[in-house]
Parts: C-alpha cells; sequence; structure tokens
C-alpha cells in the first residue's frame, strides 16, 4: 500500500499546476509513502509473520499497516482531485470567453460585477495559453464566395479579383523589410518600394479577371485599359505606406464603377466599395449596391482547413454617437477657424483622441467602434490631400452604406463628380451628429 501511495502520488505531482496545494500534498504524500516504504513495510511484514497472535509486535504491525494504507488512500484522493482539476481546466480552455463568464457567474450565482477579481482571473492564469480566432468565426462562417453568389457575376469576377490582390499584399507586407524608400529581401538587396509592389498585383488581378475595362491606381492617376468589359476600378494601392516602416496598420481602398470610364462619375454610382486592412489581422470591409450594410472579411491565416479564406467576421449597420474623433491635417487650425473651433470643441468635451497617420485604420475603427469621427479638413495654407476618386468616395460609400455620414464641408461626396482623377477634397466621416457638426462649423467658407 505504500508503494501504491508513492506511486499515485508521484502521478499526482506530475499533473498539478506547480506550487499548487494538490502539487503540496502529493509531495508530503510522496515523502511519507517514502519513508514508510523503505522503513516500515520490511519490518512489518516479517513481525506480522512470526509474533504471537494478540503480542505488542502483532498490534504494532497492523498499525503500521493501517496507517500506509490511510496514506495511500490520501495520494489516491490527491491524484483523483489533480485529474479532475485538470480536466476542468481543459474544458473552460476550450471555451468562448462569453461562455467561460457565463458559466462562472452561473457556478458563482454572482452576478459579474460581484465576483471576485483575484478567483475569476486566477482560473484564467492556469489556463494553457493558445492562439485563437475571432469569437464570430466558426466552420459555418460565410466565405467571401458565398456572400457574393447572387451577384451579377462581373461585378462579383470584379470584387474577386480585389480579394486576391490583397491576400498577396498583405503577405509581401507581413514579410518585407522596409524603409520609408525601398523594401530588402533577406539578402540585403534593393526590391520595388511596397507601394510599388502593391500597385502591380492589382493591375495583374484586375487584367486577369476578364471583367475590367478600366483601371486607374493613385500611384499614377491615369486611366489605364484592362482589355476586358464591365466594370472600371479605381484604387489607392497602399494607403499610409509612409507610416509603414513603424509598422503601424495600412490598407488598400477601391470603388467599382460600372461601364469603362472614371472620369465623370459621381460616388451614388458606385457598385461596389471596399477597404483592406493590414494589421495584426488582415480584413476587408465591402460595401455592395443591393446588400445593406458593410461586412468585414477576416483572412484566416492558422494552418487550418479554412487557411486563405476569406470569411465574414461581422457587419456594420449603425455608426452611433460617441466622444471618439481622428483629426488630419491639424495645420489647417492655423487659418481656418472653423477646424480650430471643431478641434477646441472635442478638446474641451474631453472627446478621444484616436488617430495613427493612416486613414484606413482611423476610419476603421468608427466602423467597428460603432462611433466618432474622422476628419480632414483644409484651408488656405493647408490645401486638401485627399483624393476624390480613389478615396474619399470609396470609402464615403462605406461608411454611408455602414449607416454613418461623409461630407465635403456641405454635402456628402457621394454626390461630387470626379472632374479629372487627381480631384482632391476636404471631408470627415462618421457619425451623423458629428458630420453634422462639421459642417455647422467648418464648411467651406475657410477654403
Amino acid at each position: 500500500l505504500a508503494v501504491v501511495g508513492l506511486t499515485v502520488a508521484a502521478s499526482s505531482l506530475l499533473h498539478a499546476p506547480s506550487k499548487s496545494r494538490t502539487s503540496r500534498c502529493a509531495m508530503v504524500s510522496i515523502g511519507v509513502n517514502a519513508v514508510l516504504a523503505v522503513v516500515e513495510v520490511p519490518v512489518m511484514d516479517s513481525s506480522l509473520l512470526h509474533a504471537p497472535s494478540k503480542s505488542r509486535t502483532s498490534r504494532c504491525a497492523m498499525v503500521s499497516i493501517g496507517v500506509n494504507a490511510v496514506l495511500a488512500v490520501v495520494g489516491l484522493t490527491v491524484a483523483a482531485s489533480s485529474f479532475g482539476a485538470n480536466a476542468e481546466l481543459a474544458s473552460v480552455a476550450t471555451m468562448p470567453k462569453t461562455a467561460f463568464r457565463a458559466s462562472t457567474v452561473a457556478a458563482t450565482g454572482l452576478r459579474k460585477s460581484q465576483m471576485p477579481a483575484q478567483k475569476f482571473y486566477g482560473a484564467r492564469r492556469m489556463m494553457p495559453m493558445r492562439a485563437v480566432e475571432s469569437p464570430a468565426v466558426t466552420e459555418k462562417s460565410v466565405t467571401i464566395e458565398e456572400f457574393l453568389g447572387n451577384t451579377e457575376p462581373k461585378l462579383q469576377k470584379s470584387i474577386m479579383a480585389m480579394f486576391s490582390a490583397c491576400k498577396e499584399i498583405g503577405y509581401k507586407i507581413r514579410t518585407a523589410s522596409c524603409d520609408k524608400q525601398a523594401c530588402f529581401n533577406a539578402f540585403g538587396d534593393e526590391q520595388l518600394a511596397i507601394d510599388v509592389l502593391a500597385d502591380n498585383v492589382i493591375f495583374e488581378n484586375l487584367k486577369a479577371s476578364g471583367s475590367v475595362a478600366t483601371a486607374s491606381s493613385e500611384e499614377e492617376p491615369t486611366e489605364v485599359n484592362m482589355g476586358g468589359e464591365g466594370y472600371s476600378v479605381a484604387f489607392d494601392p497602399l494607403d499610409g505606406s509612409s507610416i509603414i516602416d513603424t509598422n503601424f496598420a495600412v490598407g488598400t481602398i477601391y470603388g467599382i464603377w460600372p461601364g469603362s470610364k472614371l472620369v465623370g462619375v459621381k460616388g451614388t454610382e458606385l457598385k461596389a466599395a471596399g477597404m483592406g486592412v493590414y494589421g495584426p489581422r488582415t480584413t476587408m470591409t465591402l460595401a455592395v449596391d443591393g446588400i445593406e450594410g458593410a461586412h468585414e472579411f477576416l483572412l484566416i491565416d492558422d494552418m487550418s482547413s479554412r487557411h486563405g479564406q476569406w470569411v465574414l467576421s461581422q457587419s456594420f449597420m449603425t455608426v452611433g454617437e460617441g466622444k471618439l474623433f481622428a483629426p488630419g491635417n491639424l495645420r489647417a487650425t492655423k487659418d481656418n477657424p472653423g477646424y480650430e473651433q471643431l478641434f477646441n470643441y472635442w478638446y474641451d468635451n474631453q472627446y478621444q483622441l484616436r488617430y495613427t497617420g493612416g486613414m484606413v485604420p482611423d476610419v476603421n475603427q468608427i466602423l467597428v467602434k460603432g462611433k466618432g469621427i474622422f476628419a480632414n479638413a483644409a484651408s488656405k495654407s493647408a490645401k486638401a490631400k485627399l483624393r476624390l476618386l480613389y478615396e474619399v468616395a470609396p470609402i464615403g460609400y462605406i461608411m454611408e452604406k455602414a449607416g454613418g455620414a461623409s461630407t465635403n464641408g456641405e454635402q456628402s461626396v457621394l454626390n461630387l463628380e470626379v472632374q479629372q482623377t487627381e480631384d482632391r477634397s476636404q471631408v470627415a466621416y462618421g457619425s451623423k451628429g458629428e458630420v453634422a457638426r462639421f459642417e455647422e462649423l467648418v464648411g467651406t467658407k475657410y477654403l
């Protein structure tokens, strides 16, 4: 029995968390059983066989057997407790966070706010570390191909060409070694700058689709014949490329219009627009004519059976009011009193400043958080930088499809006609209330 107790307690120690009550009990059980196994078992066994019945020797031997039996049972109980605890932790580790919290509250009978923090987080510290997907993504999540199943075939091909291009760009961004001017391979040889590389990838995919007649890039703002027919695509291949060396999130913006021309179009004529975000995750937010809302797709990159697929992770239907702001081109406050007044309003009312210097991540946070405003005002000395065709109109389309608003200071940016590919505009995106305040204070009177 002592040997059994020793074996079981040792097994318990191997499975118990370090410095836990279980491991300490197992150590005690091992020590006592080891001593008894080495010293007492041979003695008591010999004594019991040779001692007269009911003698002091036989009684001592019987007591020794009893003590060893109790200790063996203790070791067995400790091990069983250890295995049970580890099984419970294993089940907790596979639970979604919300389910874990719900089961904890149900077990304790407490509301979340009443739960002792040390017990809750203590359990979490014992959980094994593992990578997890977004809780919204499951094996049954809708893929981009399924999402576009009822879309006009040529429009579907044009959209899929952009998804394919952004998948490749996302990979190249993660593996590139870049400074502000160029990228380098593993041997230190200079390669194409990442924004030029992204530009080439998009053109190649659009041409291969066969559904794109004309394409135009912000990198080279001319209309280029793609050899297909059906739609025209304008894009900014890598918005925020100037901050890529800092490892900030950057993105791709694009708009898809029907026909074969891009000059003379308006945002109201868009058939689809998308915004790719290359950050800790690679995502694409897509808005399509005839489909309500804007929808975010996540690129699965976990070497699972869904690796390389774009799956629907969340949908954006409303942008509410909230104190979050991302102010671009603040130099314009020097000679745009309206923008200065608006900035002071945000500051005095304790808005949260959330600005990275990249329009894609700054607009994306408004969609994800469901509140706030992004503004990029202009003035006589600080001219508008953002191009209507490549950036302003496509993102305005996404924002308005998501339930928000856009403005150039006096009207929706979707109402502005592209006179030439290099047209620029000041802009504000966000909740309807915040956009209305931008129109009231900033407007267009200081341009």
